[in-house]
């Protein structure tokens, strides 16, 4: 019999309705239940496309004699993290306090007053490598809670409170300036991997955000060594099995530091922030490689992740059906053979691909299977359409594979980058379909996730909107994805859109007192703590993002409550930058962007022209674009008209402007440094 989970829309808790274990939605009616019964709350909190929730729920949700234990003596709650990023961050922060680190699936163990007081990840059905078996912790929270239970409470209090007086490091109330970010520089410089790109060790993940800031600082200083971090990473990533080279888009991250092997999720977020540095990273260098990428990984967003509604799904499960065993298996859908070639492509193309791609008897995966990869010096000298021929087949023959499955939950800060990633790319290579599509999804956020006082809900799916409140991710990275439309299109509803959120975002996200940002609305369900990170994690911090689209929004319109509540936000980045570049990579880049302006561009003349595409395709950090007739409707468009009858164009700061031109060549001069 479906447990409650049944009734909800995630994914995620969709995926675990049929489990034997009762589970429970987060929900006061839950913890009810926990103070009736006298018993702990047993909160696990995962994703749908997560690897080791998918073990976890096979070994013990799955099984009876562990859930027939679980709801003898626990009220146990499900939480998609997706949906409910405050109460992952929340219990994670506690939980890598507690143990040192983190991930997912996540397990804690609370009071029925929400309280944590055990914790961990991943437990394995027996013990193993010095780890307890998930029945052992079970039982010994059990144990605690009906012979301790004083003790239990007492430490459950003292986590609560030692949450609740941690104060973050907020920096300065001034802008990082020019030190700070040379520090930035340099400590990145420090944890660059020379020969292999990228930051750290294994894992590996994508730096999106860090190679933002890197194409920005060069840009207003000319730091080649800043160019040629984010130049060599980005080839690294594209030659490695993190990205696909038959379909196009990234995987979550690579599990060696060779970009190797990934693990094979693949992530809207992910791909929107890669989408988008591999453009930018093009209009910096003309990079062949870059453009490609950002077109591939743009065409694989709508063709793989776009829904029946328009909006774009979270992202690809990392496992599937192996044709052969039958069973579920990471990577399945993704790794070849040299047999698996030859049977597709005959002897001399697969000899040809195997070589072209890395494809070894040995294999760089599981039993002899390898990663697709672009070695340096591959298959040599093959001619083109060759190559393009082989390319196609195996796509069409491994469209015929079980493939991984989707999930379909739309989340609004998700779409709003996938909306500034395909704005940007459509209008830099002038592809309208990805400009439509990127409006699409603007317009589903628009008209199912905003409410009539611009109060954004934080999914749908199939086209119904979810319950859960929208965080400040979601209102900056939805701004962000308008502020793009508005410059690209020239359709100033764009900008009125980004302006109802962002206003909403200094009524109930800033500390009025500090400048500081929360992740929760002040009105939203109050938790244990109210959440309040500034660092980056998989995708922009709400923080910085909300800064980053206020500056902009600014910058658009001359609003300086909105100018005053980016820079005061900034703060936070002069405090980090020089200690830990990595995680603040988006404050850093809306740094730069503060410090070069940013620039305002007034294109008085028609959408797609030579002036507007060219002032789209500027690099100074941050810069926005207005375009429209003279006396158009958006703000840096007033007072300003056609000079000698011609189309011209206004670079300005703080709407005081340069003269007008009218050459291409002189706005991109004006545009490069």
């Amino acid at each position: 019999m479906p447990n409650r989970l049944a009734h909800e829309t995630s994914p995620y808790l969709l995926q675990h309705a049929d489990n034997p274990v009762d589970w429970w939605p987060w929900s006061a009616e839950a913890f009810a239940q926990a103070r009736e019964r006298g018993v702990p709350v047993l909160l696990s909190v995962g994703y749908s496309s997560c690897h080791w929730c998918h073990v976890m729920a096979h070994e013990s949700f799955e099984d009876a004699e562990t859930a027939a234990f679980l709801n003898a003596h626990f009220v146990n709650v499900k939480v998609d993290r997706e949906e409910r990023p405050d109460i992952d961050a929340v219990y994670m922060e506690a939980v890598q306090a507690a143990t040192g680190q983190g991930g997912w699936p996540m397990t804690v163990f609370l009071t029925p007053d929400a309280e944590p007081f055990y914790f961990g990840t991943y437990f394995p059905p027996e013990p193993r490598h010095g780890m307890p078996s998930f029945q052992q912790v079970a039982d010994g929270v059990r144990r605690a809670w009906t012979d301790r239970r004083e003790e239990v409470a007492e430490v459950a209090g003292k986590i609560v409170r030692d949450l609740s007086e941690r104060q973050l490091a907020f920096g300065a109330d001034e802008l990082p300036g020019e030190d700070e970010l040379a520090q930035a520089l340099l400590g990145l410089t420090r944890d660059y991997d020379a020969s292999r790109g990228g930051f750290g060790g294994a894992p590996k993940f994508p730096p999106s955000m860090v190679v933002e800031f890197l194409l920005r600082h060069y840009a207003r200083t000319g730091s080649e060594g800043a160019l040629q971090m984010a130049s060599d990473t980005c080839e690294r990533m594209a030659r490695g099995g993190i990205y696909d080279q038959l379909g196009g888009g990234f995987a979550r991250y690579s599990v060696d530091r060779e970009w190797t092997v990934p693990h094979f999720e693949k992530m809207l977020y992910d791909n929107a922030l890669l989408c988008r540095a591999y453009a930018h990273l093009w209009r910096a260098t003309g990079s062949d490689l870059a453009r490609r990428v950002a077109l591939e990984t743009a065409d694989f967003m709508v063709r793989e992740l776009r829904t029946n509604e328009g909006g774009f799904s979270s992202a690809l499960d990392a496992d599937s059906e192996d044709a052969t065993s039958g069973k579920h298996v990471e990577g399945a859908y993704y790794v070849w053979t040299p047999e698996q070639l030859r049977e597709v492509l005959g002897d001399a193309d697969a000899e040809i691909a195997a070589a072209y791609f890395g494809v070894t008897e040995e294999g760089t995966f599981e039993e002899g299977a390898s990663v697709l990869q672009l070695p340096e010096g591959g298959a040599g000298d093959v001619d083109a359409e060759r190559l393009a021929s082989i390319r196609e087949r195996l796509l069409a023959a491994r469209s015929q594979r079980p493939a991984p499955g989707r999930d379909d939950k739309v989340v609004a800060a998700w779409n709003g980058l996938a909306v500034a990633a395909l704005a940007e790319v459509g209008a830099y290579f002038e592809r309208p379909d990805l400009v439509a599509a990127a409006v699409g999804a603007g317009d589903l956020l628009v008209r199912l996730h905003m409410d009539d006082r611009a109060r954004l809900s934080r999914t749908s799916k199939d086209g119904q909107v979810g319950a859960n409140a929208g965080v400040l991710e979601d209102y900056a990275d939805v701004a962000e994805g308008f502020l793009a439309l508005a410059s690209v299109t020239g359709e100033g509803v764009w900008l009125e859109f980004a302006g109802f959120l962002l206003d909403h975002v200094l009524a109930q996200f800033v500390d009025a007192e500090s400048g500081s940002l929360y992740d929760t609305a002040a009105d939203a369900e109050q938790l244990i703590r109210r959440p309040q990170d500034p660092t980056d994690n998989a995708v922009p911090s709400g923080w910085t993002a909300a800064a980053g689209a206020l500056l902009s929004y600014a910058a658009q319109t001359g609003a300086e409550p909105h100018r005053l509540a980016a820079e005061r936000a900034l703060g936070v980045v002069k405090g980090l930058a020089p200690r830990a570049p990595r995680f603040i990579g988006h404050g850093l880049a809306v740094a730069e962007a503060a410090l070069d302006g940013p620039r305002e561009v007034a294109v008085i003349g028609a959408v797609g022209g030579e002036l507007h595409r060219t002032a789209l395709l500027g690099a100074a950090p941050g810069a926005v674009v207005a375009v429209g007739p003279a006396g158009g409707e958006l703000p840096l468009l007033a007072g300003r008209g056609l000079v000698d009858g011609l189309p011209a164009a206004y670079v300005c700061r703080r709407f005081v402007c340069d003269a007008p031109t009218t050459d291409v060549g002189e706005l991109a001069a004006k545009l490069s440094g």
